[in-house]
């Protein structure tokens, strides 16, 4: 099966996918940034580099670079044009879009039944102020767009939110206010396979985020049948079928939802597990 990857060709999630396809697979990695489309009479092209796109069997998108409106767009409408030309996205634009948009993201999750953090979301340092206080004075100040923790800001002062919001007015950012859930420095990351959820826990005693890249460190998690239809509901709620799903513990006694990643990252994962995640996300993307 030829499958396109947007990926970088020397990152580790690539090199984990070609040793993971061995011979079953010829895998390509290509790049948003060279994606090129020509539109002429009857042709409808889709390149990336020297790869014709719609010629592969499927493309994986393992990568989501930053880029203005409308390259996003752009590369957007183009992963949903190989999708009407027949070929096999993993996952649709779609379902990126909406994972990606953390505002969507909550919205879909709490239509889909699952318990989220109260939160806000406005566009003036007013109104969020308003929030800071709605919420109790304890909140995480998250980029509309971003993951791995970057770009979160917990707040507690009034001064300092005050200065925060403003500051975010003035590059015109959206600000997306959600009231900070005490916890015990743990979360859990399901990843959601077609049918298949394995699962981890992310333990960080030093610091309130509990991302593997700041820090947290993996250990196992039992994935019962309740967790496992958890993940797969918020995955559903998206539309990822392969989907990093973020479920926080906290001190109440309840589980929260916070966040489902439709790009997600398996190399904590396969070691905490011993399962080789690369090779069941080529066998999902193969059906």
């Amino acid at each position: 099966m030829q499958i396109a990857v947007l990926a970088a060709a020397d990152s580790w999630y690539y090199r984990d996918l070609v040793r993971a396809a061995g011979r079953r697979h010829e895998l390509t990695a290509v790049s948003y940034k060279g994606i090129v489309s020509q539109v002429r009479g009857a042709e409808h092209s889709l390149r990336s580099g020297p790869m014709e796109l719609s010629g592969a069997d499927a493309l994986l998108v393992r990568s989501m670079p930053p880029g203005s409106l409308e390259q996003v767009v752009f590369r957007m409408d183009a992963l949903a044009q190989l999708e009407a030309a027949g070929v096999r996205v993993v996952n649709p634009p779609k379902a990126i879009e909406a994972a990606v948009d953390k505002y969507l993201a909550t919205a879909r999750l709490q239509a889909a039944g699952m318990l989220v953090p109260p939160t806000i979301v406005c566009q003036t340092a007013d109104k969020a102020l308003v929030a800071f206080e709605t919420l109790g004075g304890d909140v995480v100040v998250k980029p509309l767009f971003g993951g791995e923790g970057r770009g979160l800001t917990r707040v507690t002062d009034a001064a300092v939110a005050r200065r925060v919001f403003m500051a975010l007015e003035q590059t015109g950012s959206v600000l997306y206010v959600q009231q900070f859930v005490p916890h015990d420095g743990v979360d859990w990351r399901l990843m959601v396979i077609g049918d298949e959820v394995l699962g981890m826990k992310r333990i960080n005693p030093d610091d309130w985020r509990t991302n593997i890249s700041l820090g947290a460190r993996p250990a196992p998690l039992e994935v019962t049948v309740e967790l496992a239809q958890l993940a797969r509901r918020a995955a559903a709620a998206v539309g990822a079928s392969v989907a990093g799903v973020d479920l926080l513990p906290g001190r109440d006694g309840r589980l929260y939802a916070i966040e489902v990643n439709a790009v997600p990252g398996w190399r904590a994962l396969a070691e905490v597990t011993g399962v080789d995640v690369a090779a069941r996300v080529l066998r999902h993307v193969a059906t």
